[in-house]
């Protein structure tokens, strides 16, 4: 069993509890899209009982091509994050990239989120954990699940006892992403809470040429796998109207499909941890 990391009364990862949704568009939009997508996650989430994290970036920093947005950036996209958990009475979390945003990002953020190719970059890691908030990290798709041990390790040796690690998938050929589902069972037994991206492992990077394609048909099917081997936390990008997002479109979940997909992944969850 893993570890528990508590956010709040509502909100525990580990410990054989409920899982939690960590779900928002992929990239800050506008504030009307911002405002829809948080709305629709909370009303469903309320419907269905699940504890529920908003996440939205406010820089993508990695795009595919120079002229990709990227969002508002960090001051602008702070104070909507702000705006959005004060209107809503939601926890938050969004990306960093640079160890200069940590402290800024922290006053704001309930959890930081540090992407997948820079889950090494020991500066980031330390910035981070000096926030005192929830730092998760996306397992690199370069990276096998037992060489998070030394995230993990600067991350604890830095002062955060508060981690969550995440599958994101893993790079099999070109521009393809494969999910090993033993890596979620490998990474709690580094005695943190596990989290499954299902909607980045369904990527294809560079698919599109400049844009990163995906295969959003495949995201129920492998979060319910996630949820047979035993997760803590699932994370989903969710959006009004993917095919227009300007952001990751082809891999998100369109929000009025969402509680269809949450329900039988609720269903095996609870299944699994009764069993235990």
């Amino acid at each position: 069993m893993s570890n528990k990391v508590i956010l709040n009364d509502e909100i525990i990862f580990g410990d054989n509890k409920p899982f939690v949704l960590i779900a928002g568009p992929c990239a800050m939009e506008s504030e009307s899209i911002l405002m829809e997508t948080v709305e629709g996650l909370k009303e469903i989430t309320s419907k269905l009982k699940i504890p529920f994290v908003f996440k939205c970036s406010y820089d993508k920093a990695n795009r595919s091509s120079i002229q990709s947005f990227r969002g508002p950036g960090l001051d602008k996209g702070l104070e909507l994050l702000a705006k959005i958990k004060e209107r809503y009475d939601v926890s938050i979390t969004s990306d960093i990239h640079e160890p200069s945003h940590a402290e800024k990002a922290g006053k704001v953020l309930d959890i930081i989120q540090i992407p997948a190719f820079l889950c090494r970059q020991t500066d980031l890691l330390v910035a981070a954990s000096k926030t005192g908030k929830i730092v998760n990290v996306k397992k690199g798709q370069f990276l096998a699940p037992w060489d998070m041990k030394n995230v993990v390790t600067k991350l604890k040796e830095s002062g955060c006892d508060k981690i969550l690690l995440t599958e994101r998938g893993s790079t099999f050929g070109y521009n393809n992403l494969l999910v090993d589902m033993r890596s979620l069972v490998i990474m709690r037994e580094l005695g943190v809470p596990v989290v499954f991206d299902a909607t980045h492992s369904v990527q294809i990077p560079g698919g599109e040429g400049t844009t990163t394609g995906g295969k959003r048909e495949y995201v129920p099917y492998l979060s319910r796998a996630s949820a047979a081997v035993g997760v803590d936390a699932i994370f989903l990008e969710v959006h009004p109207d993917p095919e227009n997002a300007l952001s990751d479109g082809p891999n998100m979940i369109k929000l009025n499909q969402l509680e269809e997909v949450l329900k039988p992944i609720q269903e095996i969850d609870q299944i699994m941890k009764d069993s235990k």
